[in-house]
């Protein structure tokens, strides 16, 4: 399997991709949910930081931690969004497969994310994503494979 690079990777910075997500108006209602914020790009390692801002009244389990699932839903927002940036913003990568692992209950609050890409292929990506609390331990971690898809195609 071949790296792909993308033409337009090389023409948008690393600031310039977070700025178009810190002014994006069409946010999905999923992001919303979870409380999305781009922190950080580096096209250089294909990795993203992110940040959610978990809400005790959306995703508490009956233990009052972070019900797994949405657990699950941060590690695969913050891989695939990594999968945009590591395509240069000009595709998706719908998840075809994700593996976690949960090392600790998480608390409603700040949660950091970072997604990177380990392999960018024509037909598949594969991706890692880890979760930490604010003190900086690490709450889960996923792997996952994606298939690479443009813009174009996914919108049909």
């Amino acid at each position: 399997m071949t790296d792909v690079a993308s033409p337009e990777a090389e023409t948008l910075t690393d600031e310039a991709i977070l700025a178009r997500f810190l002014r994006t108006k069409n946010q999905p209602t999923g992001s919303q949910t979870l409380g999305f914020r781009m922190v950080a790009v580096n096209q250089a390692e294909r990795s993203v930081e992110v940040e959610f801002d978990a809400k005790a009244e959306l995703l508490l389990n009956p233990m009052k931690q972070i019900q797994g699932g949405y657990l699950c839903a941060m590690l695969d927002e913050a891989m695939s969004v990594a999968c945009m940036v590591a395509s240069g913003m000009t595709a998706v990568a719908p998840t075809l497969e994700m593996k976690t692992s949960f090392l600790r209950p998480g608390q409603p609050g700040k949660i950091k994310g970072i997604g990177k890409v380990v392999k960018w292929g024509r037909q598949v990506a594969f991706t890692e994503g880890e979760l930490y609390d604010p003190e900086g331990r690490l709450l889960a971690k996923a792997t996952g494979t994606a298939i690479p898809t443009p813009f174009q195609k996914y919108k049909k």
